[in-house]
């Protein structure tokens, strides 16, 4: 399988890490004398499953180390149009894929092992999109003061993983409401208005479950999609705060020692 990483994004004046990028990509910030996505990076590389790399929002120009980087592209801004952007490139090097690994460059602590697993998982159907959650306890098993936010269903309480797979002939039509709805994931009435106010209220009230949730919302959006519950905290682990950045150094030091 093809993977994409996503390593655009350079937080602005008064932005949480702007301190620490100084306007420059929050995907080099240094992590125990290598920059976050090379973390990412050597996750891929030394996966069983993944062949080929493409990376989006660096350039060669970096210094990133991987046998499997097939193209470095240029953000084009939004994170769909950058997917989008994406499943061009992966398509015109293997014209016959069907799904890619999506990762996010943000998420230092995952492991080859962790990216088989996903994959593995995944490839047991032939869905359209993959999301990966990770329940609360096993979240705050791990990393207890990472402070993230959760969503509590019927059936389970999650948090969102930065690691997907989706399907390479996802129409360019459906653009469009993946946009609105990354527009607009902090404003619960606009996102009613997207998903349904039937499926929203029955999260709200929790009578709902996580599965019986993500297909009200793919049959909304017209996809067939699966939530897969990760083992793997490291997956829902990213780094959008300081705090955050700090308790992942002190990790990945831990790591290097052992």
């Amino acid at each position: 399988m093809d993977a994409l990483v996503l390593a655009g994004g350079a937080p602005g004046p008064g932005g949480l890490l702007y301190e620490y990028t100084q306007g420059k990509s929050k995907a080099m910030l240094d992590m125990c004398g290598r920059p976050m996505v090379q973390w990412v990076l050597d996750a891929l590389e030394g996966s069983a499953i993944v062949d080929r790399v493409v990376v989006i929002g660096l350039s060669p120009s970096e210094g990133l180390q991987s046998s499997k980087i097939r193209a470095y592209l240029p953000g084009e801004g939004s994170m769909i149009q950058n997917v989008r952007l994406g499943i061009k490139q992966v398509l015109e090097l293997n014209p016959q894929a069907r799904h890619m690994l999506v990762v996010s460059s943000d998420i230092p602590a995952i492991t080859p092992v962790m990216v088989d697993w996903m994959v593995t998982t995944c490839m047991q159907t032939d869905d359209d999109l993959y999301y990966n959650v990770i329940q609360r306890q096993v979240m705050e098993k791990r990393y207890p003061n990472s402070r993230r936010t959760y969503l509590r269903v019927k059936d389970v309480e999650v948090c969102g993983g930065d690691m997907s797979v989706i399907s390479t002939q996802i129409s360019t039509e459906k653009d469009s409401v993946f946009e609105r709805l990354s527009a607009t994931r902090k404003n619960v009435l606009q996102q009613a208005a997207i998903i349904g106010w039937g499926t929203l209220f029955k999260v709200l009230l929790r009578r709902i479950t996580l599965q019986e949730a993500v297909q009200a919302v793919c049959k909304r959006v017209g996809l067939k999609g699966r939530a897969i519950l990760c083992p793997y905290a490291e997956v829902g682990m990213d780094v959008d705060k300081p705090f955050q950045l700090e308790m992942m150094r002190q990790d990945l030091i831990k790591r290097v020692l052992e």
